[in-house]
Protein backbone atom coordinates (compact mmCIF):
# COMPACT_ATOMS: atom_id res chain seq x y z
CA UNK A 1 0.00 0.00 0.00
CA UNK A 2 3.04 2.22 0.99
CA UNK A 3 4.81 1.75 -2.37
CA UNK A 4 1.38 2.41 -4.44
CA UNK A 5 0.65 5.84 -2.23
CA UNK A 6 4.16 7.48 -3.13
CA UNK A 7 4.96 6.21 -6.47
CA UNK A 8 1.39 7.06 -7.64
CA UNK A 9 2.45 10.81 -6.82
CA UNK A 10 3.23 11.95 -10.28
CA UNK A 11 -0.57 11.71 -11.06
CA UNK A 12 -2.62 11.86 -8.56
CA UNK A 13 -3.66 12.61 -5.13
CA UNK A 14 -1.64 16.18 -4.28
CA UNK A 15 -3.01 17.31 -7.41
CA UNK A 16 -5.08 20.75 -6.91
CA UNK A 17 -6.67 23.53 -8.73
CA UNK A 18 -4.66 26.43 -10.16
CA UNK A 19 -5.15 30.31 -10.38
CA UNK A 20 -3.71 32.47 -12.81
CA UNK A 21 -4.91 34.24 -16.38
CA UNK A 22 -3.92 32.98 -19.66
CA UNK A 23 -6.33 34.02 -22.28
CA UNK A 24 -5.06 32.13 -25.36
CA UNK A 25 -2.01 29.91 -26.72
CA UNK A 26 0.82 32.16 -26.06
CA UNK A 27 -1.49 35.15 -25.85
CA UNK A 28 -1.26 37.93 -23.65
CA UNK A 29 -2.12 37.56 -19.78
CA UNK A 30 -5.66 38.54 -19.42
CA UNK A 31 -8.24 37.75 -16.50
CA UNK A 32 -11.86 36.51 -17.63
CA UNK A 33 -14.95 38.26 -16.55
CA UNK A 34 -16.11 36.93 -13.40
CA UNK A 35 -17.82 34.18 -13.15
CA UNK A 36 -15.77 32.68 -17.14
CA UNK A 37 -14.24 29.82 -17.57
CA UNK A 38 -10.35 30.87 -18.66
CA UNK A 39 -9.52 28.64 -22.37
CA UNK A 40 -5.80 27.48 -22.56
CA UNK A 41 -4.73 26.51 -25.85
CA UNK A 42 -1.47 24.08 -25.89
CA UNK A 43 0.32 22.15 -28.90
CA UNK A 44 0.35 18.34 -27.67
CA UNK A 45 2.90 15.82 -29.49
CA UNK A 46 1.78 12.64 -27.78
CA UNK A 47 4.58 9.61 -28.29
CA UNK A 48 2.22 6.76 -29.10
CA UNK A 49 2.76 3.24 -27.94
CA UNK A 50 3.30 1.96 -31.80
CA UNK A 51 6.48 3.83 -32.91
CA UNK A 52 5.03 2.82 -36.80
CA UNK A 53 1.96 4.65 -36.51
CA UNK A 54 0.93 8.53 -36.84
CA UNK A 55 4.15 10.96 -37.76
CA UNK A 56 6.85 9.01 -36.80
CA UNK A 57 5.00 7.31 -33.81
CA UNK A 58 3.88 10.96 -32.31
CA UNK A 59 0.21 12.04 -32.74
CA UNK A 60 -0.01 16.00 -32.69
CA UNK A 61 -3.08 18.18 -31.73
CA UNK A 62 -3.89 21.55 -30.62
CA UNK A 63 -5.83 21.21 -27.37
CA UNK A 64 -7.86 23.78 -25.58
CA UNK A 65 -8.21 23.22 -21.52
CA UNK A 66 -10.83 25.13 -19.94
CA UNK A 67 -9.78 26.77 -16.50
CA UNK A 68 -12.67 26.80 -14.08
CA UNK A 69 -13.67 30.34 -12.57
CA UNK A 70 -12.69 30.55 -9.11
CA UNK A 71 -9.71 28.39 -9.26
CA UNK A 72 -7.12 28.26 -6.83
CA UNK A 73 -3.07 28.24 -7.54
CA UNK A 74 -1.55 25.21 -7.16
CA UNK A 75 -4.60 22.67 -7.60
CA UNK A 76 -6.52 20.93 -10.45
CA UNK A 77 -9.92 21.07 -9.83
CA UNK A 78 -12.15 18.00 -10.43
CA UNK A 79 -15.57 16.54 -9.02
CA UNK A 80 -15.38 14.88 -6.05
CA UNK A 81 -17.98 12.47 -8.04
CA UNK A 82 -19.90 13.04 -11.18
CA UNK A 83 -19.33 14.31 -14.37
CA UNK A 84 -16.38 17.45 -15.17
CA UNK A 85 -18.07 20.87 -15.00
CA UNK A 86 -17.22 23.74 -17.05
CA UNK A 87 -17.60 26.13 -13.96
CA UNK A 88 -15.86 23.71 -11.00
CA UNK A 89 -13.54 21.69 -12.92
CA UNK A 90 -10.70 21.57 -15.03
CA UNK A 91 -11.86 20.09 -18.69
CA UNK A 92 -10.66 19.84 -22.30
CA UNK A 93 -12.98 21.86 -24.03
CA UNK A 94 -12.05 20.85 -27.89
CA UNK A 95 -9.21 19.09 -29.66
CA UNK A 96 -8.28 19.72 -33.50
CA UNK A 97 -5.67 17.02 -34.54
CA UNK A 98 -2.87 18.24 -36.72
CA UNK A 99 -0.06 16.71 -38.76
CA UNK A 100 3.02 17.12 -38.13
CA UNK A 101 3.38 19.76 -40.38
CA UNK A 102 0.54 21.73 -39.23
CA UNK A 103 1.70 21.19 -35.96
CA UNK A 104 5.11 22.97 -36.51
CA UNK A 105 3.47 25.24 -38.88
CA UNK A 106 1.11 26.41 -36.16
CA UNK A 107 3.26 27.05 -33.44
CA UNK A 108 5.44 29.26 -35.77
CA UNK A 109 1.79 30.82 -36.47
CA UNK A 110 1.76 31.81 -33.08
CA UNK A 111 5.22 33.09 -32.15
CA UNK A 112 5.03 35.46 -35.84
CA UNK A 113 5.29 39.04 -34.96
CA UNK A 114 5.82 38.27 -31.00
CA UNK A 115 8.55 40.03 -29.05
CA UNK A 116 10.13 39.71 -26.03
CA UNK A 117 10.09 36.52 -24.06
CA UNK A 118 6.48 35.62 -25.29
CA UNK A 119 8.84 34.29 -28.33
CA UNK A 120 9.52 31.76 -26.33
CA UNK A 121 8.03 28.15 -25.63
CA UNK A 122 7.78 25.99 -22.75
CA UNK A 123 7.54 22.19 -23.35
CA UNK A 124 6.63 20.16 -20.88
CA UNK A 125 7.27 16.75 -19.87
CA UNK A 126 5.21 14.90 -18.01
CA UNK A 127 6.13 11.95 -15.21
CA UNK A 128 5.63 7.97 -14.17
CA UNK A 129 1.85 7.25 -13.56
CA UNK A 130 0.21 10.05 -15.12
CA UNK A 131 -2.43 9.78 -17.77
CA UNK A 132 -2.90 11.73 -20.92
CA UNK A 133 -5.76 14.04 -19.67
CA UNK A 134 -4.04 14.81 -16.47
CA UNK A 135 -0.99 15.99 -18.03
CA UNK A 136 -2.86 18.14 -20.11
CA UNK A 137 -4.32 19.62 -17.33
CA UNK A 138 -1.42 20.47 -15.44
CA UNK A 139 0.73 21.73 -17.83
CA UNK A 140 -2.16 24.40 -18.76
CA UNK A 141 -1.97 24.96 -14.59
CA UNK A 142 1.80 25.59 -15.06
CA UNK A 143 1.42 28.15 -17.63
CA UNK A 144 -1.71 30.23 -15.54
CA UNK A 145 0.16 29.92 -12.24
CA UNK A 146 2.99 31.12 -13.82
CA UNK A 147 1.62 33.61 -15.98
CA UNK A 148 3.63 32.23 -18.94
CA UNK A 149 3.39 34.55 -21.80
CA UNK A 150 4.86 32.21 -24.76
CA UNK A 151 3.71 28.83 -26.51
CA UNK A 152 3.29 26.02 -24.09
CA UNK A 153 4.01 22.84 -25.70
CA UNK A 154 3.01 19.36 -23.89
CA UNK A 155 5.54 16.06 -24.85
CA UNK A 156 3.35 12.98 -23.80
CA UNK A 157 4.90 9.97 -23.77
CA UNK A 158 2.86 7.02 -23.18
CA UNK A 159 2.83 5.65 -19.23
CA UNK A 160 0.41 3.40 -18.27
CA UNK A 161 -1.28 5.66 -15.87
CA UNK A 162 -1.12 2.57 -12.90
CA UNK A 163 1.50 3.01 -10.00
CA UNK A 164 2.60 -0.84 -10.49
CA UNK A 165 3.77 -0.10 -13.72
CA UNK A 166 7.12 1.94 -12.85
CA UNK A 167 9.36 -0.46 -14.98
CA UNK A 168 6.87 -0.31 -17.73
CA UNK A 169 7.05 3.12 -17.50
CA UNK A 170 11.04 3.42 -17.55
CA UNK A 171 10.32 1.24 -20.87
CA UNK A 172 7.99 3.73 -22.40
CA UNK A 173 10.30 6.75 -21.27
CA UNK A 174 13.28 5.02 -22.98
CA UNK A 175 11.31 3.90 -26.12
CA UNK A 176 10.10 8.28 -26.19
CA UNK A 177 13.81 9.49 -25.99
CA UNK A 178 14.29 9.96 -30.05
CA UNK A 179 10.97 11.34 -30.26
CA UNK A 180 11.60 13.98 -27.64
CA UNK A 181 15.00 14.90 -29.66
CA UNK A 182 13.36 15.14 -33.05
CA UNK A 183 10.56 17.89 -31.40
CA UNK A 184 13.88 19.81 -29.71
CA UNK A 185 15.24 20.19 -32.64
CA UNK A 186 12.78 20.93 -34.85
CA UNK A 187 11.39 23.54 -32.47
CA UNK A 188 14.37 25.11 -32.61
CA UNK A 189 15.01 25.87 -36.09
CA UNK A 190 11.85 28.05 -36.42
CA UNK A 191 12.96 31.15 -37.17
CA UNK A 192 10.30 33.31 -34.69
CA UNK A 193 11.25 31.31 -31.89
CA UNK A 194 13.11 33.04 -28.92
CA UNK A 195 13.72 30.67 -26.12
CA UNK A 196 12.54 26.75 -25.25
CA UNK A 197 12.22 26.23 -21.84
CA UNK A 198 11.83 22.79 -20.54
CA UNK A 199 10.17 22.09 -17.21
CA UNK A 200 10.28 18.26 -16.74
CA UNK A 201 9.06 16.14 -14.11
CA UNK A 202 9.67 12.84 -12.28
CA UNK A 203 10.67 10.41 -14.64
CA UNK A 204 10.19 12.97 -17.48
CA UNK A 205 13.33 14.35 -16.14
CA UNK A 206 15.14 11.30 -17.18
CA UNK A 207 13.69 11.46 -20.33
CA UNK A 208 14.83 15.21 -21.43
CA UNK A 209 18.16 14.55 -20.37
CA UNK A 210 18.58 11.67 -22.33
CA UNK A 211 16.87 13.43 -25.25
CA UNK A 212 19.48 16.56 -24.66
CA UNK A 213 22.25 14.29 -24.41
CA UNK A 214 21.63 12.55 -27.55
CA UNK A 215 20.88 15.82 -29.37
CA UNK A 216 24.48 16.70 -28.04
CA UNK A 217 25.87 13.48 -29.37
CA UNK A 218 24.17 14.59 -32.95
CA UNK A 219 25.54 18.38 -32.83
CA UNK A 220 22.40 20.20 -31.52
CA UNK A 221 23.60 20.74 -27.92
CA UNK A 222 22.08 23.90 -27.70
CA UNK A 223 18.81 23.72 -30.44
CA UNK A 224 20.07 26.08 -32.64
CA UNK A 225 21.11 28.37 -30.22
CA UNK A 226 17.86 28.43 -28.84
CA UNK A 227 17.72 26.26 -25.44
CA UNK A 228 16.26 28.48 -22.77
CA UNK A 229 15.96 27.02 -19.37
CA UNK A 230 16.34 23.24 -18.25
CA UNK A 231 14.06 22.83 -15.03
CA UNK A 232 13.88 19.32 -13.52
CA UNK A 233 11.23 18.48 -10.98
CA UNK A 234 11.58 16.22 -8.39
CA UNK A 235 13.81 14.58 -10.86
CA UNK A 236 14.19 10.60 -10.51
CA UNK A 237 17.41 10.78 -12.23
CA UNK A 238 20.97 8.52 -10.66
CA UNK A 239 22.68 11.53 -9.36
CA UNK A 240 25.59 9.37 -11.38
CA UNK A 241 24.04 9.34 -13.79
CA UNK A 242 22.47 12.96 -13.84
CA UNK A 243 25.85 14.30 -13.46
CA UNK A 244 27.20 11.98 -16.89
CA UNK A 245 24.24 13.35 -18.72
CA UNK A 246 25.64 16.72 -17.65
CA UNK A 247 29.12 16.36 -19.49
CA UNK A 248 27.23 16.28 -22.94
CA UNK A 249 24.45 18.81 -22.03
CA UNK A 250 26.54 20.86 -20.44
CA UNK A 251 27.20 24.14 -20.28
CA UNK A 252 23.74 24.66 -19.90
CA UNK A 253 20.80 26.40 -17.71
CA UNK A 254 19.75 23.64 -15.88
CA UNK A 255 17.71 24.37 -12.59
CA UNK A 256 17.09 21.35 -10.22
CA UNK A 257 13.84 21.39 -7.64
CA UNK A 258 14.79 19.22 -4.82
CA UNK A 259 13.26 18.30 -1.37
CA UNK A 260 14.78 15.62 1.00
CA UNK A 261 11.17 14.78 2.30
CA UNK A 262 10.07 13.71 -1.24
CA UNK A 263 8.80 10.26 -0.34
CA UNK A 264 8.15 8.64 -3.69
CA UNK A 265 11.88 9.24 -4.95
CA UNK A 266 12.70 8.05 -1.55
CA UNK A 267 11.19 4.68 -2.58
CA UNK A 268 12.65 4.75 -6.06
CA UNK A 269 15.65 4.90 -4.80
CA UNK A 270 14.87 1.84 -2.84
CA UNK A 271 13.85 0.41 -5.86
CA UNK A 272 17.21 1.36 -7.32
CA UNK A 273 19.30 -0.18 -4.85
CA UNK A 274 19.57 2.85 -2.19
CA UNK A 275 21.02 4.77 -5.22
CA UNK A 276 20.64 8.37 -4.95
CA UNK A 277 17.87 10.62 -6.44
CA UNK A 278 18.64 13.68 -8.02
CA UNK A 279 15.26 15.18 -6.86
CA UNK A 280 15.72 14.13 -3.17
CA UNK A 281 19.14 15.23 -2.44
CA UNK A 282 20.45 17.19 0.16
CA UNK A 283 22.40 19.94 -1.55
CA UNK A 284 23.72 21.06 1.47
CA UNK A 285 26.28 18.29 1.58
CA UNK A 286 29.78 19.25 1.03
CA UNK A 287 30.81 16.00 -1.61
CA UNK A 288 26.80 16.80 -3.66
CA UNK A 289 27.33 20.51 -3.67
CA UNK A 290 31.25 20.27 -5.08
CA UNK A 291 29.71 18.04 -7.91
CA UNK A 292 26.29 19.97 -8.88
CA UNK A 293 28.54 22.91 -9.00
CA UNK A 294 31.46 21.68 -11.18
CA UNK A 295 28.55 20.69 -13.49
CA UNK A 296 27.30 24.19 -13.53
CA UNK A 297 23.97 23.16 -11.81
CA UNK A 298 21.50 25.71 -10.17
CA UNK A 299 19.23 23.70 -6.85
CA UNK A 300 16.58 24.92 -5.13
CA UNK A 301 15.49 23.19 -1.89
CA UNK A 302 11.69 23.29 -1.96
CA UNK A 303 11.55 20.78 1.25
CA UNK A 304 10.17 23.15 2.98
CA UNK A 305 7.10 24.16 0.71
CA UNK A 306 6.20 20.49 0.14
CA UNK A 307 2.03 19.54 -0.36
CA UNK A 308 1.10 16.34 1.41
CA UNK A 309 2.29 13.77 2.72
CA UNK A 310 4.13 12.39 -0.20
CA UNK A 311 5.64 15.74 -1.62
CA UNK A 312 6.36 14.65 -5.40
CA UNK A 313 4.35 17.65 -7.17
CA UNK A 314 5.75 20.22 -5.40
CA UNK A 315 7.02 22.46 -8.31
CA UNK A 316 3.19 22.82 -9.14
CA UNK A 317 1.30 22.65 -5.83
CA UNK A 318 3.02 24.88 -3.89
CA UNK A 319 2.29 28.97 -5.11
CA UNK A 320 5.67 29.97 -4.36
CA UNK A 321 7.53 27.73 -6.36
CA UNK A 322 5.13 27.62 -9.19
CA UNK A 323 5.35 31.59 -9.12
CA UNK A 324 9.03 31.24 -8.78
CA UNK A 325 8.98 28.88 -12.03
CA UNK A 326 7.07 31.57 -14.24
CA UNK A 327 9.88 34.37 -12.70
CA UNK A 328 12.21 32.07 -14.09
CA UNK A 329 10.88 32.32 -17.70
CA UNK A 330 9.78 35.51 -17.74
CA UNK A 331 13.69 36.30 -16.82
CA UNK A 332 15.27 38.20 -19.63
CA UNK A 333 18.00 36.51 -21.57
CA UNK A 334 21.84 37.91 -20.74
CA UNK A 335 21.54 39.40 -17.55
CA UNK A 336 24.04 38.99 -15.41
CA UNK A 337 24.33 35.35 -13.30
CA UNK A 338 23.43 35.96 -10.30
CA UNK A 339 20.29 38.26 -11.22
CA UNK A 340 17.07 37.35 -8.99
CA UNK A 341 13.87 36.81 -10.53
CA UNK A 342 11.57 37.86 -7.84
CA UNK A 343 8.55 36.12 -7.08
CA UNK A 344 5.22 37.41 -8.23
CA UNK A 345 3.79 40.16 -5.40
CA UNK A 346 0.22 39.00 -6.22
CA UNK A 347 1.40 35.39 -5.27
CA UNK A 348 1.42 35.11 -1.40
CA UNK A 349 2.89 31.63 0.10
CA UNK A 350 1.15 29.89 2.94
CA UNK A 351 1.84 31.22 6.36
CA UNK A 352 4.62 30.12 8.10
CA UNK A 353 6.31 28.38 5.05
CA UNK A 354 9.76 29.23 3.76
CA UNK A 355 10.40 30.31 0.01
CA UNK A 356 11.91 28.11 -1.88
CA UNK A 357 16.13 28.83 -1.14
CA UNK A 358 18.79 28.56 -3.79
CA UNK A 359 21.15 26.11 -1.98
CA UNK A 360 23.96 26.89 -4.03
CA UNK A 361 25.19 28.66 -6.74
CA UNK A 362 27.59 26.86 -10.22
CA UNK A 363 30.73 27.46 -11.37
CA UNK A 364 30.69 29.79 -14.15
CA UNK A 365 29.42 28.59 -17.17
CA UNK A 366 28.95 30.24 -20.69
CA UNK A 367 27.30 33.79 -20.08
CA UNK A 368 24.69 32.80 -23.31
CA UNK A 369 23.69 29.91 -20.71
CA UNK A 370 24.45 31.43 -17.10
CA UNK A 371 21.45 29.95 -14.56
CA UNK A 372 19.41 32.31 -13.45
CA UNK A 373 18.61 32.54 -9.45
CA UNK A 374 15.39 32.32 -9.21
CA UNK A 375 14.41 33.17 -5.40
CA UNK A 376 16.73 34.62 -2.69
CA UNK A 377 18.78 32.59 -0.48
CA UNK A 378 18.20 33.08 3.41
Amino acid sequence: MCLALALGACAGPDFGAMAGSVASVGGLLSRPEPGQAWPIQIFVAHALANESAGDGGVSHSLTTVSVPPGHKIGQIEGPGFGGRRPDHDFMIAGRRPLSEAEFMDGVATHLSGRVGVDRDVLVYVHGFNTGFDEARFRLAQVVADGRFGGVPVLFAWPSRASVFAYEADKESATAARDRLQTLLERLGKLSDVGRIHVLAHSMGAWLTMEALRQASIAGDRTLSGKLGDVMLAAPDIDLNVFLDQMHRVGPARVTVFAATNDKALSLSSLLAGSRRRLGAIDARDPATAASLRKAGVKVVDVTHESRGWIGHGTFADAPSVVAAIGAQLAASLGGPQDAQATIDAGVAPDAGAAPPVVVDAPAPVDPANAPVQIAPAN
